[in-house]
């Protein structure tokens, strides 16, 4: 047998390649069942538009801002948070759909990078995430909502997805985690005292010492008080250390959470296989 031309052999791509490789057919594999399935997304936003509706218009009258401003400039962004903060309840599901559908096992058993798998759901959901965020401002604009932070709403938009961006580790785990999707949807039961026990829909300082203190130090808390800081609404803060450092806190929570849950995340996927 004749030795192979070196110039016909193909050249090894290196391990980054093949990562970046599957990371993106991962995405396309999501994207194409949005695409498939647009309910899934109009299904996440028909809460958080209900609750603007609740919140805004019937119980909108009887709220109030500490420091004045009107309550409904103060509820928006808080609306956009939630919306973020229940989207890992939507990762959780849809990792244990594919898990529990064998899905999951194909990927195990083919040559391709386990943190691929992880994170193209998350680069799927980061991107799903963009489109639930344009719609629900969309609909606070309709609503007659208007930000006036100038460039700050480019950076109250990127707070929110960076925040979303750390919860999806936390639903990649949480689907490896839980045995069927009816359990995922038992994550609503975490999420809901997560999302009201924070200034989403009222300041800490109206609420008791212990349970203020507690909303303060609630990471979706940071994010809410950075966006409305940025969009230049009523941000009703306090005078903790925390509350007067949101915009750092905003950057840094999401942070911690990344670098707990994502290895996490990983390390979940790769004992699958044991």
């Amino acid at each position: 047998m004749s030795a192979l031309d070196p110039t016909t052999v193909p050249r090894e791509r290196g391990r980054l390649y093949w990562l970046l490789a599957d990371c993106g057919n991962l995405v396309r594999r999501g994207l194409l069942h949005y695409q498939r399935q647009p309910v899934n997304i109009a299904w996440q936003l028909g809460f958080p538009i209900l609750s603007v509706l609740l919140y805004g218009y019937v119980f909108g009258s009887a709220m109030k801002v500490p420091g004045g401003g009107d309550y409904q400039d103060f509820l928006m962004p808080g609306m956009f948070v939630m919306t973020m903060a229940f989207g890992f309840i939507n990762t959780a599901t849809l990792v244990v759909h594919d898990s529990t559908k064998g899905v999951i096992d194909r990927f195990r058993s083919m040559p391709m990078a386990s943190s691929a798998v992880v994170a193209g759901r998350g680069v799927t959901d980061l991107l799903a995430a963009c489109a639930e965020l344009a719609i629900m401002m969309l609909t606070a604009m309709a609503m007659g909502w208007r930000p006036d932070g100038g460039w700050g709403f480019l950076g109250a938009f990127g707070l929110l997805l960076w925040l979303r961006f750390a919860l999806i580790w936390i639903g990649v785990w949480l689907g490896l985690l839980v045995p069927n999707p009816e359990a995922a949807g038992g994550l609503f039961a975490v999420a809901f005292p997560l999302t009201m026990i924070s200034s989403i829909f009222v300041a800490p300082q109206l609420m008791p010492d212990w349970l203020g203190w507690v909303a303060a130090w609630n990471p979706i808390s940071s994010t809410a008080a950075a966006a409305r800081e940025l969009f230049g609404t009523p941000v009703g803060g306090g005078d903790s250390w925390i509350e007067r450092h949101a915009l750092l806190m905003a950057v840094g929570w999401p942070v911690i959470l990344t670098a707990v849950f994502l290895p996490l995340a990983v390390r979940r996927f790769q004992r699958l296989s044991r």
